[in-house]
């Protein structure tokens, strides 16, 4: 009988292949950052390659995994991923490039900013990122900016959580964290979490209804969320400063506040009070469109069955009456007493082991004549460093560090005021704009204005992964890594004290660089390389990590969620981190800014009889988030065309059918578009999707891969009259526009 030897010598004279040995797959834990949310999930290794990302094995985190997590491996691995530093070489926007040295490109860009800040002064150099895609940053974009002297740095965040955090400080001083494990009501303001989208949020949700918690949705969509819900209110898009007017005046009318805490820890009680009598539920009811009967019975639930919450929105973030709406939301959790309990809105403070971002930011550095010339805060300055510099002195009281730049929001300038500087309007000009991760072209209103901004720089830079529509009209595009081939340590975005750490999977591609790297070595371009002086991410991290008594290799293999056991009610020994020390329902700081201090409805403009449709838009699929994911090949399949929403009345009088491809059109622009009738969607409004470009589409100026054809953002205002008037941010949840029927139309 032969041996082994003897069978194997056998296949090679035969020629036959011998079995390869199974290849080890090793497990990484990471965070995945395919959206904002960074769930805790599993990438499976070999041979330096990530074979899947699948569900974390600890229980607390299994459901927590989307399609967007799932094929991220693919998305990465695409053959049009950006893997070398290019270099234009024609006119702006030709499509034109030249790979060159990471040494060469930093060394030219040191020179040309430097040129930029010599002749304009260091406020002509703004930078534009985002806490998804190629990462947070780390907090050091901004310690680069402060030192150098440039306040304008803008985000998505001013349109999504970090406003909402910067007017949440200037009730009560810290932005609150819903706690969904504990609380008897959850309402949700337009949000609606699903399986594939804000996935730990579908479940937190559908976890506490499995419990008993009440569900309340308001929504002009009949959404998922509210088809499960105990009480849907088809609120008017834009209206939820006005339907909360109507649930205070409810629990204000028939006492179901918390009279001690009111009486204990707020101010402005009284004028609160006057200001919700002019909003009687009639008058609620004909502005929202909602059964009075309905609305008090909501605000019944609400006040009465809790702890409730009202978790984050993006809906609110995005309307003319923001400010007001997101205040409101904050003055609801304080007469009920849900604040820092059980159950209600946790007030998280800082995590006194771990170095905050707030603090790696260094705001400090930055002179206060330079913070004074923050584009946008002289007109709109709620979440600038205008707005929330009175907060300083008590946030220190409070939670220990002067300033708590949470969701990134709270020291922004305007966007629109930074884009109008770009393109040569302003006190003073903007002239070097660098981009992180982030498709400013489509990411904010007025697209058109954008595009002006762009064409009109000395200097941009992207750091980026794809050729974006943005990146197409770059100087240089810099590649970055992904959330797989980097070590990351998150706190929720200076939301909660809550720490969990991201192994890093596999190296990445090419010369893909960090975040870090990239402030490392501008840092050094600039002739200031003290400013970022650890020498790996690793070693920055083992510095954040000190005080824990493990460094980043300890922290990262031995915890999974890190943090201290909450204390609740810590008002009670450090009051709030607010002027006077308690909840300000009458706000001192709007009031000391020019500003009414209490919350107002502010109705649309006058009816445009050209465009007699509303729009809303800001949605977000399933298979993408914000602008990205769309060269993925699996999520391009389940969707690979953008669809408006509209009910069966509107789609009939305006004489279009399912599938027929249309043109919305307002006085901001037009786009292209393809018919959904859906029975969901109440009569006259039209749901337009978020971020729609065609990576596969010809690229360069006047092209973009398509990005000028179907972009929201050509649709989206940002006149005065359609602007939130403290922070600036425009409305998106009820823009006038119409359909038109346009033959041959793809």
């Amino acid at each position: 009988m032969p041996g082994v030897a003897d069978m194997d010598a056998e296949r090679v004279a035969s020629a036959e292949p011998l079995p390869r040995p199974p290849k080890a797959v090793e497990t990484r834990k990471v965070l995945c950052a395919s959206c904002d949310i960074a769930c805790n999930v599993v990438a499976e290794v070999s041979e330096g390659r990530v074979l899947k990302v699948r569900a974390s094995d600890n229980p607390m985190f299994r459901d927590n995994i989307c399609m967007k997590g799932i094929a991220a491996p693919n998305g990465f691995a695409h053959a049009d991923r950006v893997h070398v530093p290019l270099r234009r070489v024609g006119a702006r926007g030709s499509n034109e490039w030249e790979q060159v040295s990471w040494e060469d490109a930093m060394a030219d860009i040191g020179q040309r900013l430097g040129a930029v800040i010599e002749t304009h002064g260091p406020e002509a150099w703004a930078v534009s990122t985002s806490q998804w895609n190629t990462g947070t940053d780390h907090g050091l974009g901004r310690r680069v900016m402060n030192h150098i002297g440039s306040p304008n740095w803008i985000s998505g965040v001013a349109l999504c959580a970090g406003n909402t955090a910067a007017i949440n400080r200037l009730s009560y001083g810290w932005f609150p964290m819903a706690d969904f494990g504990n609380t008897r009501c959850i309402v949700l303001f337009g949000h609606n979490p699903m399986r594939h989208s804000w996935t730990p949020i579908y479940n937190n949700i559908k976890r506490a209804q499995q419990r008993g918690a009440r569900l309340i949705v308001l929504d002009p969509r009949r959404s998922e969320q509210a088809e499960a819900a105990d009480i849907w209110l088809p609120l008017r898009a834009g209206t939820d400063a006005a339907m909360c007017m109507g649930w205070l005046k409810v629990i204000l009318d028939e006492e179901r506040f918390d009279k001690n805490f009111v009486e204990q820890w707020t101010v402005g009680f009284d004028e609160l009070r006057s200001r919700v009598n002019e909003y009687p539920l009639e008058r609620v009811a004909e502005i929202t469109g909602c059964d009075a009967n309905m609305i008090r019975r909501a605000a019944r639930i609400y006040a009465s069955e809790g702890p409730s919450i009202i978790p984050w929105t993006p809906i609110t973030d995005m309307q003319r009456n923001s400010t007001s709406a997101i205040r409101l939301h904050s003055i609801l959790r304080a007469v009920c007493g849900y604040l820092d309990v059980p159950g209600g809105e946790v007030l998280h403070g800082f995590n006194p082991d771990i170095v905050p971002e707030s603090s790696i930011e260094m705001h400090e550095a930055l002179p206060e004549a330079q913070k004074a010339k923050q584009l946008g805060a002289d007109t709109h300055p709620a979440f600038t460093y205008r707005g929330q510099a009175r907060l300083r002195e008590h946030t220190k009281r409070v939670w220990g560090h002067e300033y708590a730049n949470q969701v990134t929001g709270c020291f922004m300038a305007n966007p629109s005021a930074t884009f109008r500087a770009m393109a040569g309007v302003g006190a003073y000009p903007v002239k070097a704009f660098f981009v992180l991760g982030n498709n400013p072209l489509m990411s904010y209103a007025n697209m058109p204005l954008i595009l002006k901004a762009l064409m009109n720089q000395d200097l941009i830079v992207v750091h980026e992964q794809f050729k974006t529509p943005t990146a197409q009209l770059a100087d240089y595009i810099l590649p970055a890594d992904s959330w797989l081939e980097r070590p990351w340590l998150t706190d929720g975005f200076g939301w909660t004290s809550i720490y969990r750490p991201s192994q890093q999977a596999v190296e990445p591609p090419g010369e893909c660089k960090s975040t870090f790297e990239f402030w490392k070595l501008l840092a050094a371009a600039l002739d200031r390389a003290e400013v970022v002086p650890w020498p790996t991410l690793e070693d920055f991290y083992d510095y954040r990590l000190k005080a824990t008594g493990m460094n980043w290799r300890e922290f990262s293999e031995t915890q999974e969620v890190f943090f201290r056991a909450p204390e609740f009610k810590k008002y009670e020994k450090t009051g709030f981190a607010t002027p006077s020390g308690k909840v300000e329902l009458s706000s001192s700081i709007l009031e000391d800014l020019g500003f009414d201090p209490l919350p107002y409805f502010r109705d649309d403009p006058a009816p445009d009889p050209a465009f007699p449709l509303m729009m809303f838009t800001g949605v977000r699929e399933n298979e993408y988030f914000q602008t990205g994911h769309r060269h993925i090949p699996e999520l391009r399949a389940r969707r690979p065309e953008p669809f408006l929403f509209v009910s069966p009345a509107t789609a009939g009088a305006c004489g279009v059918v399912q599938d027929e491809w249309v043109e919305v059109a307002n006085r901001t622009g037009k786009i292209s578009i393809k018919v959904a009738v859906r029975d969901d969607m109440p009569d006259g409004l039209v749901r337009i999707p978020h971020g729609w470009w065609k990576p596969e589409m010809p690229q360069g100026a006047g092209k973009l891969s398509g990005a000028l054809q179907y972009a929201d953002a050509q649709l989206c205002p940002d006149d005065e009259d359609f602007l939130d008037r403290e922070q600036g941010i425009p409305h998106m949840k009820g823009i006038p526009c119409r359909i038109n029927k346009v033959a041959g139309l793809i």
